[in-house]
């Protein structure tokens, strides 16, 4: 199995490349095309695409810069 990352985007989307399955509360898979090498997922809440980006968080002024803490171990 191909690895997975996620990234977090300043002021935007988590972008998730690598293989993924994304499914809805109730089970239900949202298409992801195959070949698509990334998707970006919305953070701000206001796009029409949920819960794919769709770029709105460019206008609704969502601010969001994360950094991981050096040495970081989540256990």
């Amino acid at each position: 199995m191909s690895a997975v990352t996620i990234k977090v985007r300043d002021n935007g989307p988590l972008l998730v490349e690598g293989p993924v399955t994304i499914v809805d509360a109730t089970g239900n898979k949202f298409t992801v095309a195959p070949d698509k090498p990334a998707v970006a997922l919305c953070r701000c809440g206001t796009s029409q695409h949920k819960p794919f980006c769709d770029g709105s968080h460019k206008t609704c002024n969502f601010q969001a810069a994360e950094r991981a803490p050096i040495q970081a171990e989540i256990s």
